[in-house]
């Protein structure tokens, strides 16, 4: 009997063959870039510098903005288009530049397995915490600007070269805004409102890690993004949010053991998340009481996180946030399935299928 694989199997084999070529592609990058970064030969600091770069880059990650980057373009036409390895290059520099922040501003120490940029250099200035602070910025500044070098000097023609390096700009001050409304949504004190947690996500995530992907892969195949951007913006905006729901149901919810990393970081650290607002919002007295005070609180013990789980299951926390994701999933899939009439039917198939798969996958 012959086995006839699914549209999921033929995603995640399209997928893992991106991830693949990706990884070599990445490798390569950066031999050539420690050969080629015009720095002065004095500098000690600067080697370092792309070196703990590419130990992040290349330590783990799905590298999923460089398969929606691929598809986007398989939506237009099925030949490969000359400037996705470009492309691709600048999403994951981008990305890299995002970690390196996010662990800064997070005080996190690891990342993939491994010391995050600021705890590397906190190690290797253990009485200049300044230096240590200073570098890491800036090589998450150095990551950045990579990105969009990597863009300006692809050999392309110079009108699609110009409208990837501004896609890039757009996704990477949006993204620094979402930075900023997700610090003031914890620091206000406030339990944020559904609009506010929607906002951050999509600035935050959705942004740069859908939206700016899909209209990469359009431009390099030749597609017209901006012909579409109402239907690309909603598409991502569903998926980041989606996503970031999942992100944050596993911290409380979650297998610590199958995600190699404790659970209730986001109350630890005092972050009004998707799940910790909605605690929030149906408990009251004692209960209460019990999810504020781990809320912010680092030492809070395994035993609290467990009470407060505890809470938020008697109070449908966990159906009601399985449910929203669902139901957001299954509203991406929708606008994606309305793009038969219009584009390729297997690359449509892939991101109808993608939201739903990456909810079943979380849970």
């Amino acid at each position: 009997m012959t086995h006839t694989t699914g549209p999921v199997e033929r995603m995640l084999k399209r997928a893992a063959a991106h991830e693949r070529r990706f990884n070599a592609l990445f490798e390569e990058y950066f031999d050539t870039l420690d050969r080629t970064l015009d720095a002065p030969s004095f500098s000690r600091y600067a080697p370092e510098c792309v070196q703990l770069l590419r130990e992040l880059s290349m330590r783990g990650g799905k590298r999923m903005r460089v398969v929606l980057l691929h598809e986007a373009a398989a939506l237009v036409s099925a030949e490969p288009a000359e400037g996705l390895d470009a492309a691709a290059l600048s999403i994951e520099l981008l990305h890299t530049h995002g970690l390196v922040h996010d662990d800064l501003i997070d005080d996190s120490p690891t990342r993939r397995g491994g010391p995050s940029t600021y705890y590397a250099y906190r190690e290797r200035f253990p009485r200049l915490p300044q230096a240590a602070l200073g570098l890491t910025v800036l090589a998450g500044d150095l990551a950045l600007g990579l990105s969009l070098r990597v863009l300006l000097e692809a050999r392309l023609p110079v009108a699609l070269r110009q409208a990837m390096a501004e896609a890039q700009t757009r996704a990477a001050a949006d993204t620094f805004v979402g930075q900023i409304v997700d610090l003031e949504r914890d620091f206000t004190g406030a339990v944020p409102g559904e609009d506010v947690l929607h906002s951050v996500a999509d600035f935050k995530s959705a942004r740069y890690s859908v939206l700016a992907p899909m209209r990469l892969g359009l431009l390099a195949a030749g597609g017209q993004p901006e012909a579409f951007d109402h239907e690309l913006r909603r598409y991502a905006r569903l998926v980041g949010i989606c996503g970031q729901m999942c992100d944050d149901y596993l911290d409380l919810y979650g297998d610590a053991e199958a995600m190699g990393k404790p659970t209730g970081t986001d109350l630890r650290d005092g972050r009004h998340s998707y799940t910790v607002s909605a605690l929030l919002s149906v408990t009251g007295g004692a209960e209460r009481a019990v999810v504020e005070s781990a809320l912010g609180d680092p030492a809070c013990t395994p035993e609290v996180i467990d009470a407060v789980r505890e809470i938020g299951e008697r109070h449908g926390v966990a159906d009601t946030a399985r449910a929203e994701m669902r139901r957001r999933a299954e509203e991406a899939s929708l606008v994606a399935a309305g793009w038969r009439s219009r584009w390729r039917e297997e690359a449509v198939t892939f991101f109808e299928h993608l939201p739903l798969w990456s909810v079943e996958r979380n849970r």
